[in-house]
């Protein structure tokens, strides 16, 4: 603690360093919904939680400002936890090391949690205070919204009361977002069998790595690599000309991170044991001219490895790579109505083995519903080829703009008046919970905005100390020039 005391605005920085030090992962969020609850014990301040962990927190309007109009303020109380793979850290027991980089604060090793925890520290820092100017708030924590938006889906009508939200959960400051797409998971599933290894052959694990990695939404028309892709041409390659056998493949993690890593142990005759590295020096060269200017940080390695016992059985492993290969991943369409919005987009997320099964989890986004239905539909017959099973999850809706909303007038008016220029009005290619809260809570009137947040969702992440103090100013003069009822 006190790495990031003398940065301002000072009680924001103080909360946010103090998040820091409560463990907070997707689905296990029980420490900071206990921090949370204490601190509003301690503060005075009615709390509540519901069936699923969600809390609320009231604060009364200040003397004066008893008749203006009620304001929820929201952000989501979980983190994505990603860590470079020479760190070793427990996501959940260890307290996130942040410390200031220039004029970014960033951490040590792993994600920060500036995603959401700069909204969870702006909520605290001004349910805290005895001196801004607003009327009655409600902020609202909700729980899992990187791993589900189970939080939002599972909120009930009736747990708060304003029909005004103000959501804290955006990365890009002097942006006001008003939309935002809605998204689906696809997992395909196929089942192997394994086969005793070869004697007398080559093993040898090849891993990607460097990659930014990134936001599956935000960042995926920025042209980076997808670390699964990488490796499966590779693949590709060794099992069309070198007889390669797979032992074992694992790559990314989380459905809504564009893949920073991965790796295989692989199995060749021995006579391909010069061609596998030529092979690789080939790719590897080819694939940074590809991205030289968006991954300048890109390793493949290969190291020979002892010889496992088993392998995948031929047929699945063919199924495999093919299936990942043809499986797209990136933009696929951009917006006819907003220039430069994403509108529909897919990310291959992950590889990963189970006693039996090869599971590839991939994410769909888009703004358009049919469009989202439309690109799963495209993944899932990819995989049905192979003859994986594959299933959907739910999915969530997205939120349509409103270009004539109050709160986006407010806002907007007054951030010009601020900072003397106009912010950009638009609609966000991620996630946001606020389409799940518009089903719950129709009419309502809500708007979205934050300090700039870079490499979100990956150990990269890191947040611009100077735009925290103009998110905190912008926030505080919306809610000092909410209309009267």
């Amino acid at each position: 603690m006190g790495k990031l005391s003398h940065l301002e605005p000072k009680p924001v920085w103080t909360y946010f360093e103090e998040i820091c030090q409560v463990p907070r992962p997707s689905k296990k969020e029980e420490k900071i919904i206990q921090y949370l609850l204490n601190f509003a014990e301690k503060q005075g301040l009615e709390a509540k939680t519901d069936h699923v962990g969600n809390v609320l927190i009231k604060k009364p309007a200040t003397t004066g400002m008893e008749n203006h109009k009620p304001v929820v303020l929201q952000s989501h109380i979980d983190m994505v936890c990603e860590k470079n793979s020479d760190t070793k850290f427990n996501f959940e027991t260890d307290a996130i090391r942040p410390y200031v980089d220039a004029d970014w604060v960033t951490a040590e090793g792993t994600t920060l949690g500036a995603d959401d925890g700069i909204g969870i520290a702006a909520q605290l820092a001004l349910l805290s205070s005895n001196t801004i100017e607003h009327g009655p708030i409600e902020c609202l924590f909700t729980i899992d919204e990187e791993t589900g938006l189970t939080g939002a889906f599972e909120l009930k009508e009736g747990f708060f009361d304003s029909r005004i939200l103000l959501n804290l959960d955006s990365e890009d400051e002097g942006e006001l977002f008003i939309g935002c797409a809605g998204g689906i998971d696809t997992i395909a599933e196929l089942a192997f069998s394994y086969e005793d290894a070869p004697q007398n052959a080559f093993a040898f694990k090849v891993t990607v790595s460097g990659l930014k990695g990134g936001h599956s939404g935000d960042d995926i028309e920025k042209g980076l690599g997808n670390a699964n892709k990488i490796l499966n041409r590779y693949l590709y390659e060794m099992q069309r000309d070198c007889e390669m056998r797979l032992s074992t493949i694992d790559g990314g993690n989380l459905r809504n991170a564009i893949a920073r890593e991965a790796s295989a142990v692989c199995i060749v005759p021995s006579k391909y044991k010069e061609q596998t590295r030529i092979a690789l020096n080939i790719l590897f060269h080819d694939v940074q001219m590809e991205l030289k200017n968006t991954e300048p940080k890109l390793r493949m390695k290969l190291e020979s490895v002892d010889l496992p016992a088993k392998m995948i059985d031929l047929t699945a492993q063919r199924n495999l790579i093919n299936a990942i290969y043809a499986c797209p991943h990136g933009v696929i369409s951009m917006s006819q109505d907003i220039k430069g919005l994403v509108e529909t987009s897919t990310n291959l997320a992950s590889v990963k083995m189970t006693e039996n099964h090869l599971v590839v989890t991939t994410s769909q986004r888009s703004s358009v519903e049919s469009a989202k239905d439309d690109v799963a539909n495209m993944v899932e017959a990819v995989f049905t080829l192979t003859g994986a099973t594959v299933r959907h999850s739910d999915g969530y809706p997205g939120w349509t703009p409103n270009t004539e909303s109050e709160i986006l007038k407010i806002t907007k008016d007054s951030y010009i008046r601020l900072f003397d220029k106009e912010p950009t009005v638009r609609a966000i290619h991620a996630g946001l919970e606020c389409g799940l809260f518009l089903e719950k809570y129709p009419g309502m009137d809500m708007i979205s905005f934050g300090p700039t947040i870079k490499g979100a969702h990956s150990p990269d992440e890191r947040i611009n100390i100077e735009t925290v103090q103009k998110f905190w100013d912008h926030l505080i003069d919306v809610l000092k020039n909410i209309p009267e009822v």
